[in-house]
């Protein structure tokens, strides 16, 4: 006899897809995604935005604050991409946000804008998963994202003013 928990978590398996077929499906051709990540686990994809989600990409010190910030405010915030050479963060948000945000010094990216994006739990090209994607969809919620922007600034500029 099975353990209903058990058979729970298997159902659930089964329902919600993995992180590399969930990142992958937002790929014209999910199939030919994951044929490469297979072939290459340390490769990337080009991946569109604005079909799954859109991206907004934040500098690397407003970026991690933010994350923190919002670390505070969620259980677990959506996908977070690190471009290590460029020092940015990129924030997974619903689609539509990109086309909305009114923010400066956010970089937007929305429908007909690619990205490079390596396999969940690899680093390619100086690009990796702060926090990877689950499977889940679970993608940042723009106005907490927003709200934790805000904070995070607020605190720059007190720290900046203090020194």
């Amino acid at each position: 006899m099975t353990d209903p928990q058990e058979a729970a978590e298997a159902a659930e398996a089964v329902e919600r897809p993995t992180p590399l077929a969930w990142l992958a499906h937002a790929a014209p051709d999910p199939a030919a995604c994951l044929r490469r990540w297979e072939r290459d686990p340390r490769g990337t994809a080009l991946l569109p935005a604005g079909r799954a989600w859109d991206v907004l990409v934040l500098p690397g010190p407003l970026g991690r604050a933010t994350l923190e910030v919002l670390g505070k405010l969620v259980e677990r915030p959506g996908p977070v991409l690190a471009d290590a050479g460029r020092d940015r963060l990129g924030f997974l948000v619903p689609v539509g946000t990109a086309a909305q945000w009114a923010g400066g010094g956010v970089r937007c990216a929305g429908r007909g804008t690619w990205l490079v994006m390596p396999r969940p739990g690899e680093t390619a090209d100086g690009i990796s998963w702060i926090v990877p994607p689950d499977g889940s969809g679970v993608l940042t919620d723009a106005a907490q994202l927003e709200l934790a922007l805000h904070e995070a600034a607020a605190r720059r500029d007190e720290e900046g003013r203090s020194e």
